[in-house]
């Protein structure tokens, strides 16, 4: 070939040369700088395969750590096809990867509004309005993408993490406004926080001590229930839901949950209002007239007996001495069981006659004389305490230590059972007051419980 033939040629190779298709840029082989991204992968059908080529060179590029390289890629593909909206999901993220909160959020929105069940794009969404502030929708954000591909398991555990720091601030939120008396905004925070996790029993106890305070007890004592469903160990739930019960006057109700709470963690406290509750179910059991008793102006016979009768019911029980009684007028009385106990006991006597009488008023003389025996007995079973006023030779200046009273008096004040007038007087016929009776059935049951020494 000749030089002008060699010439030609090599313009021709050169200008096949410029005429064929360049060859794309490819990112460097490394690990992922963004392995937490969600990659947009493309739906079926959806592109040719020239784009999709070009979609994925673009996903290479920002995982190679060059952005800019990213945004060219996924930019060029939108101008070949402007519907391609994993595109914009890939926009999105390369904005991520800058920190461009905004930038990605609306790019993440024009994808989603192309399909609305994209994942990736409303995973990349809820990131962008969580760098943003906004918590709330994104945790929204992050849900649907769940809901769209239930196979996203590293975004469900981000979801239980958004979820569980939205409940202690939103629980934080509630108790600040319990504490600063804004109970019905409280309240309404505490539902809210219930709907974000209806399985944690403690809402439900906060919730129920709201209501309790505000007077709304059938619901305060659903929820605290509720509580205690879904957490039978809580100490705590039970203990509320015994005060509820308590508040509601529903004594037995209140102790069987105290008794549950203490067998979880004992309490001395708990304990001691179990007794106490024990005790007001007991005396609410009991008739109107015992009821009475206390408040009463004057005392009679029978409520006498039955005050020694309930008190003493231990104490009576030890004693060993039974008197057979005949006794004619006590028969479908309220009080009739706890007349015999005593009468028997020989704590009270009946009439020559064989009556007890017992609507007669009582008088100190006669509470004196049923003090006196029961002290004796006191003084039988436990000798050592009884020194300490057995021997009693107290002065009183209207009853002398001849008179038939005088002994029972005299060891009714000195044992601290009963008082003496300002005067000092005794005052025998003076009537009893229901208040005075209760006091001194009381210290004498006090003196009978008294451990031996």
């Amino acid at each position: 070939m000749n030089r002008i033939g060699q010439a030609l040629a090599l313009m021709l190779v050169t200008l096949v040369s410029s005429c064929a298709p360049k060859t794309a840029a490819v990112p460097p082989v490394m690990p992922p700088k963004f392995p937490d991204f969600i990659f947009p992968a493309v739906p079926e059908g959806l592109g040719s395969t020239a784009t999709l080529e070009r979609h994925n060179l673009g996903w290479r590029w920002l995982q190679a750590g060059d952005p800019r390289a990213a945004d060219r890629n996924f930019t060029a593909v939108l101008k070949e096809s402007s519907g391609f909206y994993p595109a914009e999901a890939g926009l999105g993220y390369s904005a991520l990867s800058r920190k461009d909160n905004k930038a990605a959020a609306e790019h993440f929105d024009r994808a989603v509004v192309a399909n609305p069940r994209y994942a990736p794009a409303l995973a990349g969404r809820g990131e962008a309005l969580l760098a943003l502030g906004d918590r709330e929708m994104a945790l929204k954000s992050f849900e649907a993408a769940l809901v769209a591909d239930p196979k996203l398991e590293t975004l469900r555990s981000r979801v239980d993490v958004l979820r569980f720091r939205g409940l202690q601030d939103d629980v934080a939120e509630a108790r600040k406004l319990a504490d600063g008396g804004r109970l019905r905004e409280a309240k309404t925070a505490y539902e809210s926080a219930i709907t974000a996790s209806p399985q944690s029993p403690f809402l439900y106890r906060e919730l129920a001590a709201i209501e309790r305070r505000e007077g709304d007890l059938t619901s305060a004592l659903t929820h605290a229930r509720k509580a205690t469903e879904l957490d039978p160990n809580d100490s705590r739930g039970l203990t509320l839901v015994g005060e509820i019960y308590e508040t509601q006057n529903d004594f037995p109700k209140a102790v069987e949950a105290y008794s549950a709470a203490i067998a979880i963690e004992p309490s001395e406290a708990l304990s001691n209002k179990i007794e106490d509750l024990r005790a007001r179910a007991a005396f609410d059991a009991m008739p109107a007239e015992y009821r009475g008793i206390e408040s009463s102006p004057n005392v009679t016979r029978a409520q006498l007996a039955a005050l020694l009768g309930v008190r003493l019911d231990n104490f009576l029980k030890r004693s060993r001495d039974r008197n057979a009684v005949v006794i004619t007028d006590t028969r479908g009385h309220w009080a009739a069981t706890w007349i015999l106990a005593v009468v028997r006991a020989g704590l009270m006597e009946v009439y020559a006659n064989h009556t007890f009488q017992p609507q007669s008023a009582v008088r100190r003389g006669d509470l004196a004389q049923a003090a006196s025996r029961v002290l004796s007995l006191i003084a039988n079973e436990n000798p050592r305490l009884g020194e300490s006023w057995r021997e009693a030779k107290r002065q009183f200046p209207d009853v002398s230590p001849g008179h038939l009273s005088y002994p029972a008096a005299s060891l009714a004040v000195e044992a601290g059972v009963m008082k003496t007038l300002e005067d000092g007087s005794f005052d025998l016929s003076r009537p009893v007051t229901g208040a005075e009776a209760v006091a001194a059935v009381r210290t004498l049951e006090d003196l009978a419980e008294r451990p031996r020494r």
